[in-house]
């Protein structure tokens, strides 16, 4: 038997396991689209199934890549059809507020359609570029040639971990835990020492 999904992951084993292919799709479509579901753990537990045979590592990438697009254009189109008035009355609910709404417009503005490229990367962004892309009138053509770049990068890169962890997905995310402990101890030992060092500087 494969080894179970450790972590966060593991509480989508069961979607995983009764729906398959339509639970990635579904899941990575609605977090490109501004809903804030798992998407990106999903993407990432799909491949460590593909990477333990149960299930097709191309098909994963192919629902993924695809489901990354459509969610990205509706989101698009969400911003393109409803405008600020459509984000300041649903935006909070995806984090998007004004003030947040206004600050993403100009740095769109700044930094171009390339920003749809990495966006993905970044929670919160990942689920709102489309509709601030659409909200700051940018060009259909333009922005679906870097939302298809962006999702074929995305997915490459979390699904490629995903199946090249495997079945080692267990002692690989130990390791991780372990380390992510050791970095927080070490954290709060420098903080003690600073802090010392402040109160006996003011001594």
């Amino acid at each position: 038997m494969a080894e179970p999904l450790p972590g966060p992951l593991a509480h989508l084993a069961p979607l995983l396991e009764d729906y398959g292919y339509l639970a990635v799709g579904t899941l990575v479509l609605l977090d490109n689209g501004g809903i804030p579901v798992p998407g990106q753990t999903i993407l990432v537990a799909a491949a460590v199934y593909a990477g333990t045979g149960r299930l097709n590592f191309p098909a994963v990438l192919a629902v993924a890549v695809a489901a990354a697009v459509i969610g990205n254009a509706l989101g698009y189109l969400i911003g393109r059809k409803g405008g600020r008035a459509f984000v300041h009355r649903w935006g909070r609910y995806v984090l998007l507020t004004p003030a947040r709404l206004e600050r993403a417009e100009e740095f769109f503005v700044r930094h171009g359609a390339a920003v749809i490229t990495w966006a993905r990367f970044v929670d919160v962004l990942r689920q709102t570029n489309g509709i601030i892309a659409g909200t700051v009138g940018m060009p259909w053509r333009r922005f679906m040639v870097f939302n298809v770049i962006g999702a074929a990068l995305w997915v490459g890169v979390w699904a490629g971990l995903g199946y090249a962890a495997g079945a080692h997905i267990g002692t690989i995310y130990a390791a991780v835990a372990r380390s992510q402990l050791l970095a927080l101890a070490v954290l709060g030992a420098l903080a003690a020492v600073l802090l010392a060092r402040h109160l006996l500087r003011r001594r």
